[in-house]
């Protein structure tokens, strides 16, 4: 091995430190800092994301890996390693630190307004945050997109989702949008037919929910020696390598929409914590881009935590924590109510048949945003009518409206697509796990997980980014992403009568 290729690994082991000290300073902003502290952890974070921009693109970057490529000593993982340095040096180096330390602090402000403007449903007073957020995220898609022979918005896409395209994504979300208006209808008639489930009776305790929380991430085997369980305004998952950290937030009187929180972060989080422990520190050794994490969350929620033979496992675990009686605790009703299908305002409770939907919307907004397509001070009412259109439901105010999520505020541009493809992603995974491990549901009727993590744990996790998501998916399944299976998969689960 080249002294080229150890001095790249040497510095990227301590860019990976730095952007661990980031991770717990930014899950600490989300959920536990005081309000006064803010103006100085906006000046911390901007001088953190400063240094750690100025080590990607120190200029010996550029010769290391010049003299790397040509070692022929290198395995298929330093090779991986490789791609994936100059993956990340080639955009980075696309941004002066101005620009960098700038867009970290309108973060941090917008973050702020966000919580405040959430808690008021009041639009106008983010709206000149979020507009320096927006300009200066327009700025670093132009750059970042000259570099790489991209749009502004594919370039900010491609930093979630590497290689992703937004002509590919048109064409995949058009064919939804067409096929989900009709389907609802379609779902909700045969809903109509059934007799009705009757919702368990609260209230549901804080703590008697955060204990079934618990309980059902020790399930999935979620290893609290590194992470642990928190509140926050918008459930995450975040924190370090080693210490994965995830958040939901409760509702007294609806103790699923906490639970299925939970159960879609420790998703994320069993990912983080199954990636390659030889190369944690190592660009390859991260996740394989938002749509396959995206893919692991609604994997564990969607897939197998909505299931039959989840429910039958659940369902006593349920009734025990809350002291429930009567025929709303059987798991049969409780399973009617976890695949029950209905129009919302709330993208993280929706159902996984019109959750596409709230992805899409959001998806062609953002993009109309980032070209300079439509005003930002349109947004609410525009938003407004493509939920009517897509949804048929019209939010009362912009806290159930357009200021629901944080991805804006926070600068998360272009990450909003990977949820849907995530979901894609996730039916075609499940399938082909099911397949070809037998022992899987009836484990996950039992509370054993281990058969689907252990599977996971070879075909996903443990490779980090040895591959490029194309090729890892088709290893995994053995096809490209194919939209046909997650619709299969919707027609199979809702349309029986």
């Amino acid at each position: 091995m080249t002294a080229a290729y150890s001095q790249l690994a040497a510095h990227f082991g301590k860019v990976a430190a730095l952007s661990n000290a980031v991770g717990i300073l930014q899950w600490d902003s989300d959920v536990m800092m005081p309000k006064g502290a803010a103006e100085t952890r906006a000046e911390s974070m901007a001088l953190l994301h400063v240094l750690r921009h100025g080590m990607v693109t120190d200029p010996r970057i550029g010769d290391w890996l010049d003299t790397a490529d040509g070692d022929t000593g290198l395995g298929d993982w330093e090779r991986a390693n490789l791609r994936e340095i100059r993956r990340s040096w080639t955009v980075e180096t696309a941004l002066p630190a101005d620009l960098v330390e700038a867009s970290s602090k309108a973060i941090s402000a917008s973050e702020m307004a966000w919580r405040q403007a959430r808690a008021d449903a009041d639009f106008k007073a983010l709206l000149p945050y979020l507009a320096e957020v927006l300009k200066l995220q327009r700025e670093i898609g132009r750059a970042k997109g000259e570099k790489l022979g991209l749009s502004a918005y594919d370039a900010l896409l491609n930093d979630y989702e590497p290689g992703g395209r937004s002509a590919k994504i048109d064409a995949l979300f058009d064919d939804l949008a067409d096929f989900l208006p009709g389907f609802i209808e379609e779902v909700l008639a045969v809903q109509a037919r059934r007799p009705a489930s009757p919702a368990p009776e609260g209230p549901f305790p804080v703590e008697a929910q955060r204990a079934l929380g618990l309980q059902m991430m020790a399930a999935l085997g979620y290893d609290f020696e590194r992470g642990r369980l928190d509140i926050s305004t918008h459930p995450f998952c975040g924190g370090a390598d080693s210490d994965v950290r995830i958040t939901t937030r409760y509702d007294e009187t609806d103790f699923s929409r906490a639970l299925m929180g939970v159960l879609h972060e420790t998703g994320h989080a069993l990912y983080e914590q199954g990636r390659p422990q030889a190369w944690l520190s190592q660009p390859v050794g991260h996740a394989r881009g938002m749509s396959l994490h995206e893919s692991q969350s609604l994997l564990v929620e969607m897939q197998a935590c909505r299931s039959r033979e989840f429910i039958g496992f659940a369902a006593p675990k349920m009734l025990e924590a809350f002291g429930g009686s009567g025929p709303a605790w059987q798991a049969d009703v409780l399973w009617r109510r976890y695949t029950q299908v209905q129009r919302g305002l709330i993208r993280v409770d929706a159902d996984e048949v019109t959750y596409p939907a709230h992805v899409i919307l959001r998806y062609r907004i953002e993009k109309a945003l980032i070209a300079d397509e439509m005003p930002l001070s349109e947004l609410p009412g525009v938003w407004n009518a493509q939920m009517r259109e897509l949804l048929g439901v019209t939010p009362p105010d912009d806290r159930l409206g357009c200021l629901q999520d944080i991805h804006w505020p926070s600068g998360g541009w272009g990450y909003f697509p990977t949820y849907t493809l995530g979901a894609m992603t996730a039916a075609q995974i499940f399938d082909a796990a099911c397949r070809a491990e037998p022992e899987i549901l009836p484990g996950i009727g039992r509370g054993d997980f281990k058969p689907l993590v252990g599977w996971l744990r070879a075909n996903i996790h443990g490779l980090g980014s040895l591959y490029e998501t194309d090729e890892l998916l088709t290893r995994a399944t053995g096809r490209p992403l194919d939209a046909g299976v997650f619709k299969a998969h919707l027609k199979r689960r809702y349309m029986g009568e």
